[in-house]
């Protein structure tokens, strides 16, 4: 073996060429396997970072008949589940996130992620507490009932921060840095803002790298700073308030079925005593906490690893052909070999061995690569990717890559090796010039048609995610986002609704005096920005029959929203300042709720009751109809959209702020952060960007998804013409002779050069035929990836399979040049 190594780095040295190619090719398909499979093992294959992850599964709420799933849950859906499933699960816990500001080290105010959990929430998930203490059940206690003198001997739950203090735990990341690992600071207050309310006690401090993992569009934060216990009252009253995602944990050997059917006894239950929940099918859907999390973004993990297989493979088909050209170099020797006395295995192992020798040389650079491939796949990671610090070099990684490195090697190794084991030795000793003899045409012939038919699909895949791409720039957004800036601003605008009117009024004409800026208006939520929730609406059928109530996305505009955004009314009129109260209930609609509330007639001046204020729903007047918007993704249109007006929620609801611009809006961002800070020390400016940022956002996962497959398939697709020139060079070295005598007897160069072309397209076609079969079938995994194209878009298939015979005949001219450019005398002489 030894000797075999020895010989094998010595023949290698002596064809740098060879060596150089077939070692680049299988780095380059090793390092792109290897990197798209971090991203599979960080994402798709990890445990979560909890106790028993396995166990874990998130309670959902589905309105089935409105359309609405992954709801969050209310007080009451969450206590009737922890009380009452108690066969098949352990425990239920709660917990909401959000954002508020706090002073930091400077005194200057500061965003910090938060995060309100029930007391058992880390003894259920497993989170360890470093220092301090963990939350107790004293401390999530709610505050007992107090007599309401207005409703004579009824009680009515005050406010618990009125009563009992609030217990805070602190990240470990924020105790280091907020306070410096500073251990005294547990048990007193954190230093809170006037405006946060009642000072929490901080209680203990959580281990480091503790993150909730939930999808994106869930908007939870993944690295709370501050967890608070809250204390959850059982109150019927509001069970249309939600805010809670629920975390159940299965006790061990419970089946899922089990505990769902659980869980729905529960939920027909609360639907049997509440209207809303039995008019609107809310049921408890149990899911796996893993599969929720990557439910979104499997598919597209999936097909990369597939077409990074399929690279791979042409890798290997590439460097076996290389290596059959090779053997057929060494025929002679190898025949002599043979004749003196070695025996297969000698002969086999030898080549294996070289085959080994590339592979490993290939992976080792591979891994290389892969190590800058994966710090480019996460700066270029969607934000729709979950578990980002996850993706790394570990060993499972680098077990992959090892394993890639052998497949490889037995893939691209054994059919040279066994067709050295058998060599004819009559006829190539007997031979005086070059030939065939080891049969290996056949076999080189096959390995180009299926590189070709494996970086066809390839194309096919990253053609039909181009034409997706292609349709999100023609998506019609339902706003202008050119020359828009945004940004959400955070702080105190005022103790009344009245203060709070007059802090936007001045805020806006201030902001309106900026040169260069046309429009102002702020709404809460922004489209692309996240943040949308459903309300329900529904006509006066809805009075009789709840369950005709439908789901609408709310927003809370100032007037002129829709003259800033380049949003186009259709219908009536946009809002004034005049509509800016609290006592008027005016909606403006979007055209596909309009459509469905009133079908062929006029919405405006129309009445639908609709549910923002109230527990139960009231009735509003449409005064405009306006343009769809895309609220909240680029490739699903998204749900009806119901406004009002900010005023109509007392003016504190509309937060973020979006200028209209003459030219670049990052231009005027110096100047609207000095309007800030003059209009109060303490508010603070959150995600300022253009509005084509959110936009290009948007786009992020197509956008990844594309541009792997487009390297993917331009590295397949050279590989493959390679192989296809490889194979035709060699026919012209090796038919030397018979080329010259074809000339000699008159053949024409014209006819040697579509000779060897014909050969070439003849492989190509049969390739592109086999790819078109299996294209057909393997495109349907990207279905869910795709707008606007079906997955066996003809205009794509044709278009690939004419670029493809396009390479062929590319890839082809070269030798069918050097053919019939060839001397028939010295052909002859050279035989």
């Amino acid at each position: 073996m030894l000797n075999d190594l020895s010989y094998a780095f010595r023949t290698l040295r002596k064809n740098p060429i060879f060596a150089i190619t077939a070692v680049i090719t299988i780095a380059l398909a090793v390092g792109a396997s290897t990197a798209i499979f971090s991203v599979t093992n960080g994402v798709l294959l990890r445990q979560l970072p909890y106790k028993d992850p396995e166990r874990l599964v998130l309670a959902c709420s589905d309105m089935q008949k409105r359309n609405v799933k992954d709801f969050p849950l209310s007080n009451v859906d969450y206590l009737d589940l922890r009380n009452g499933a108690k066969n098949n699960f352990e425990d239920f816990a709660a917990v909401n996130t959000f954002r508020a500001t706090l002073p930091g080290l400077n005194g200057t105010p500061e965003r910090v992620p938060m995060a309100a959990v029930s007391t058992n929430f880390f003894q259920l998930m497993g989170g360890a507490i470093v220092a301090g203490r963990d939350f107790e059940e004293s401390d999530g206690t709610p505050p007992a009932p107090q007599p309401n003198p207005a409703a004579g001997n009824a009680t009515a739950a005050q406010p618990a921060q009125a009563q009992l203090p609030t217990m805070a735990i602190l990240s470990h990341q924020y105790f280091q840095q907020r306070f410096g690992g500073d251990r005294s600071i547990i048990g007193k207050s954190l230093p809170v803002s006037a405006t946060f309310g009642p000072a929490p006690i901080i209680v203990g401090v959580l281990a480091p790298d503790f993150e909730l993992l939930f999808p994106p569009v869930a908007n939870m934060e993944q690295f709370p700073s501050l967890w608070f216990a809250s204390r959850i009252p059982y109150d019927v009253a509001n069970r249309n308030n939600v805010r809670w995602r629920v975390i159940g944990r299965l006790r061990p050997g419970v089946a899922m079925p089990q505990a769902q059917a659980e869980a729905e006894t529960i939920a027909e239950k609360i639907r049997q005593e509440n209207t809303i929940a039995r008019t609107a099918g809310q049921y408890f859907r149990l899911e796996p906490m893993k599969q929720h999390l990557v439910d979104e973004v499997k598919p597209t993990i999936l097909a990369l690893m597939g077409a990074v297989i399929f690279l791979l493979l042409i890798a290997c088909a590439n460097v076996a052909n290389l290596m059959l050209v090779r053997t057929s170099l060494r025929e002679r020797e190898l025949a002599v070999r043979a004749a003196l006395g070695a025996g297969w295995w000698p002969l086999v192992r030898q080549t294996l061995v070289e085959a080994f020798v590339i592979s490993f040389i290939g992976t080792a650079i591979g891994v290389a690569l892969a190590k800058l491939g994966i710090h480019q796949l996460i700066v270029m990671a969607p934000a729709s990717l979950p578990r980002l610090n996850a993706i790394q070099l570990d060993w499972r990684v680098l077990a992959f890559s090892a394993l890639a490195g052998v497949a490889s090697a037995a893939i691209f190794g054994l059919v040279p090796a066994l067709r050295t084991a058998r060599p004819n030795l009559a006829n190539v000793l007997g031979a005086v010039g070059r030939s065939n003899t080891l049969g290996a045409a056949g076999l080189r012939n096959g390995v180009v048609v299926a590189e070709v038919a494996l970086a066809f699909v390839l194309l096919i895949g990253s053609g039909l995610m181009f034409r997706t791409f292609l349709a999100i720039q023609r998506v019609n957004l339902g706003f202008d986002p050119r020359g828009l800036l945004t940004f959400q601003l955070l702080g105190n605008i005022g103790e009344t609704p009245q203060e709070a009117a007059t802090f936007k009024r001045q805020l806006h004409d201030q902001l309106a005096a900026i040169p260069g800026v046309r429009n102002v208006t702020a709404s809460f939520p922004l489209p692309l920005a996240g943040g949308f929730s459903p309300i329900r609406w529904g006509g006066r059928d809805a009075l009789e029959d709840a369950s005709r109530f439908k789901a609408a996305d709310l927003q809370i505009v100032l007037p002129g929203y829709f003259e800033s955004m380049g949003t186009k009314l259709i219908a009536g009129r946009t809002f004034i300042d005049a509509d800016n109260t609290p006592d008027r209930n005016l909606l403006i609609v979007d055209e596909a709720l309009a459509a469905k509330a009133f079908p062929n007639e006029s919405a405006v001046g129309k009445q639908i009751l609709f549910r923002v204020r109230t527990p139960e729903a009231q009735w509003g007047e449409i005064i405009g109809v306006v343009a769809h918007q895309r609220n909240t993704s680029l490739i699903e249109p998204g749900r009806e959209q119901l406004y009002v007006t900010d005023g109509y929620m007392n003016h504190r609801a509309a937060a973020w702020w979006a200028l209209r611009t003459d030219g670049d809006p990052g231009s005027i961002a110096a100047s609207v952060r000095e309007v800030v800070r003059k209009s109060g020390s303490d508010l603070l400016i959150n995600q300022m960007q253009p509005m084509d940022h959110l936009v290009i956002a948007a786009q992020a996962q197509t956008r990844f998804s594309l541009l792997l497959l487009g390297v993917f398939s331009v590295i397949a697709v050279l590989l493959a013409g390679v192989g296809l020139y490889g194979v035709l060079a060699t026919v012209v070295r090796q038919r030397t002779a018979e080329i010259g005598l074809r000339m000699a007897l008159g053949a024409a160069p014209s006819g040697i050069f579509r000779l060897m072309v014909g050969k070439g397209l003849r492989l190509s076609i049969l390739g592109i035929g086999i790819g078109l079969l299996a294209a057909f079938g393997l495109t349907r995994v990207l279905a869910t990836m795709l707008v606007d194209v079906k997955p066996t878009d003809p205009v794509t298939f044709l278009s690939v399979a004419l670029l493809f015979l396009f390479i062929t005949l590319v890839a082809s001219s070269l030798p069918a040049l050097r053919a019939a450019g060839l001397d028939p005398t010295k052909a002859l002489r050279n035989e």
